[in-house]
């Protein structure tokens, strides 16, 4: 069992008898009742099976948001009623997150507006000389902040033993700073792939950085939504994630971990707020002390209502309890793969192999099919939406495809300039308020566009693959 998942087990252990997944009802998300047309003719429901790049909002969470929207007001800065409810709503936003991650007493958390945002906090805070660490298999998200940094990109493992051995080379090996000596130095690392679902061995991982001096921030955009994260259990020194993973889509996403280096570095972003006092010098410049605080990084007006889906998100998964999620989720995976394992023409994408854990995020390709084409006819007659491309993890998906270009069809794929010959796959996720019968009707449209072929004529119009009119 992989550290993550040990993690899971310690925070569902002795909760309710064990779970019926066929039974289990997902929760309730907006969205689920929408209509969409096929070029065939008719409506369908549409089925959302693209959760790994937003999810659909819990319908908690918008009854939630919309509750409070009447009373919305500034944050930190009014003396009105409004503005202080707000300003208590946004703080015990703050508690209700660390609470939901485990964090340590003296951790902080940081709202920020996504993933992405968070880990360019966290390059902008780096400590002189610091040395970066991270797999090439990263979201872009991971891969791309560190820039300022030295940075060392770690070669694709093949097992999650590997991918710990791999880093604990790599920190043994480390130069030193020009200052002399090792100096700081951080591995980022993802909790779930956002391309093939599998589970990265986060506790091991943090473990080896520990040992060899280092620090480690854990990606948990993918993991957040389908498992619990523990902080203290993961042993992690910061975790970002997104609300419009965490069915949250407002705006907003989280920093938490450590204070120290947020404290010592200045200020992402320069402004009200993370000011505590400003003022004039004789000489005409200025003198500011900054906040100490989480609001040292969180300058200008705060997206209260962000903050607050997020938090409501994490009371909703909390209570509806990762046990149950978890089941039911494992349950649609085994459907999903087992149904692509009965058309020959399908090829999954994994790193690890079959047997590794994952959440609900599978990748995969058709032979004969161009991805971005499959994509486009599985939205356009069967009402199933998915993701094709290159999933912002270019290197990761080139590596599992080999980087050997699909056949040219009739469309190419985003990435792919006009005419040329692309390299791409398509990404079907899922998670708490999927249905059993959009799953079905996925694996039931995959066999029969590649037994069948598409019934419909389809071009590329800027880029992507549409439907010919």
């Amino acid at each position: 069992m992989s550290a993550t998942l040990n993690a899971t087990a310690t925070a569902t252990a002795g909760s309710a008898a064990p779970v019926d997944p066929a039974c289990a009802e997902p929760l309730a998300v907006l969205g689920r009742d929408v209509t969409v047309p096929l070029v065939t003719g008719g409506e369908v429901t549409y089925a959302a099976l693209d959760y790994a790049a937003s999810a659909p909002a819990l319908q908690r969470v918008w009854d939630d948001v919309a509750a409070y929207a009447p009373y919305y007001g500034s944050v930190h800065r009014g003396a009105g009623y409004l503005s202080q409810l707000s300003t208590d709503l946004f703080e015990q936003s703050r508690v209700t997150v660390a609470e939901f991650l485990d964090c340590r007493p003296c951790d902080q958390v940081v709202f920020t507006r996504s993933t992405t945002d968070s880990l360019n906090l966290l390059a902008a805070v780096l400590p002189a000389g610091c040395q970066v660490f991270v797999f090439e298999t990263e979201h872009h998200a991971s891969l791309l902040p560190w820039a300022d940094a030295r940075v060392t990109y770690l070669n694709a493992p093949r097992t999650p033993d590997e991918a710990v051995a791999t880093l604990e080379r790599a920190l043994a090996d480390r130069t030193a700073s020009t200052e002399g000596g090792y100096g700081p130095a951080l591995v980022c690392v993802t909790g779930a792939s956002n391309v093939t679902g599998e589970l990265w061995p986060v506790k091991e991982l943090a473990a080896a950085a520990h040992a060899h001096g280092a620090r480690i921030v854990l990606d948990a955009a993918q993991l957040a939504p389908h498992h619990p994260v523990s902080v203290q259990e993961l042993d992690v020194d910061w975790v970002a994630f997104s609300g419009h993973k965490l069915y949250a889509p407002f705006g907003s996403g989280v920093l938490a971990g450590r204070a120290d280096w947020l404290q010592e570095a200045e200020p992402y972003l320069a402004g009200g707020g993370a000011s505590r006092t400003v003022a004039r010098r004789e000489d005409g410049g200025v003198d500011v002390e900054w906040h100490t605080t989480a609001a040292r990084h969180e300058a200008g007006s705060p997206n209260v209502i962000g903050v607050y889906s997020i938090a409501s998100a994490c009371r909703a998964l909390t209570e509806a309890g990762f046990k149950s999620l978890v089941a039911r989720e494992q349950h649609l995976i085994a459907k999903v793969r087992e149904g692509l394992a009965e058309v020959p023409a399908v090829r999954v994408l994994s790193l690890f192999g079959d047997d590794a854990p994952r959440v609900g995020v599978i990748s995969f390709v058709v032979d004969g099919w161009n991805s971005s084409h499959f994509a486009a006819a599985l939205s356009a007659e069967y009402g199933i939406g998915v993701r094709d491309g290159l999933f912002c993890a270019h290197p990761l998906v080139r590596t599992l495809l080999g980087s050997e270009p699909q056949a040219q069809g009739e469309c190419g794929a985003p990435e792919a300039a006009p005419g040329e010959r692309s390299l791409n796959a398509i990404r079907v996720s899922f998670g708490a308020g999927t249905p059993d019968e959009h799953v079905d009707r996925f694996v039931r449209a995959v066999r029969e566009l590649v037994e069948n072929g598409a019934q419909w004529q389809y071009r590329t119009q800027e880029g992507r693959c549409v439907p010919a009119v």
